[in-house]
């Protein structure tokens, strides 16, 4: 059987080793984690397609392991076949060391940018000091304030009237004041116009009456008992809240009313009726007309009679 020791060299044993045991290099390839390309040149001692000298001494180790051979044994037959212990590490293959050329073009952009703000500065601070500032005014100055100054007598025109104060409060007025001066400046008169107000009200002007409906005619949903349940029935002519409460405070009905909704009150004792708004509810007892709800909260027994 072959061995570390037969072919020609450490590549040529392994790759002895590999046929005999039917393995192939993609197998290998994939157990030592190693690419196919550097097993291959292993076995051919393809030295430059591989990396440095140390990676190709663990690429061995791990081939040999890989074959259930001893790893430092195929180490040391490399290194009696390859004795070039010192020579220069090879960088990996496939890897090149390259400068950027756009890091040589930025270095001299900067520097041309750096020194032409230096001259700029220096050519400007030189300027300033061969420039001497004039010890005289110019000729044509002095003759255009002379020909400004005015001579003789001076007018002056009449004086401007103070500015309006924008922050003028406004003047207090005393309560009762305006009935007095309406009075004569009588205190009694307006004490007397007072009494005849209250004697005598202004009588406000009527207000529209809206015609109400004779019978109950259902124009929206109808809640509550059944209509032969039920005496009291009450009907929203616009929106309006409606809570019908039994003697002991429970409620028995609760909901806002659109117009035309209405509400069938069973026949029971102690019922009471709260609205929102009285004038928007109309009350119908066996199905007629009796108005408009009298106030805000209301007893259902006393509209049923």
């Amino acid at each position: 059987m072959p061995g570390l020791n037969s072919g020609p060299n450490i590549g040529a044993a392994l790759k002895a080793v590999r046929e005999s045991r039917g393995l192939s290099v993609e197998s290998l390839a994939d157990t030592t984690r190693i690419r196919r390309a550097y097993l291959a040149a292993i076995e051919e001692m393809r030295l430059e397609q591989l990396p440095s000298r140390p990676f190709t001494i663990g690429y061995v180790r791990a081939y040999a392991n890989a074959l259930g051979l001893d790893g430092e044994a195929a180490v040391e037959r490399f290194k009696l076949d390859e004795p070039t212990p010192d020579t220069a590490l090879r960088e990996p293959v496939g890897v090149g060391h390259e400068k950027d050329p756009r890091l040589t073009l930025i270095l001299i952009v900067g520097t041309l940018m750096i020194g032409a703000i230096v001259l700029w500065n220096v050519a400007q601070r030189a300027m300033g000091d061969q420039a001497q500032p004039a010890h005289t005014a110019p000729q044509t100055s002095a003759l255009s304030q002379a020909a400004a100054t005015p001579s003789g007598p001076v007018s002056l025109g009449a004086p401007l009237p103070a500015p309006v104060e924008s922050t003028t409060p406004t003047p207090y007025e005393t309560p009762g004041l305006a009935d007095a001066t309406a009075a004569g400046g009588s205190s009694d008169a307006v004490e007397a116009a007072k009494l005849a107000a209250k004697i005598n009200p202004a009588v406000p002007a009527a207000q529209p009456t809206e015609t109400l409906a004779p019978a109950f005619v259902a124009s929206g949903a109808v809640y509550g008992a059944e209509p032969g349940l039920s005496v009291v029935t009450l009907q929203a002519r616009r929106s309006a809240s409606l809570i019908v409460r039994g003697g002991d405070g429970a409620v028995y009905f609760a909901r806002q009313l659109s117009a035309g909704e209405a509400y069938r009150a069973p026949a029971l004792k102690g019922l009471t009726v709260e609205v929102s708004d009285p004038t928007a509810v109309q009350v119908f007892v066996g199905g007629q007309s009796k108005g408009l709800l009298p106030a805000t909260t209301a007893s259902l027994e006393k509209l049923a009679l």
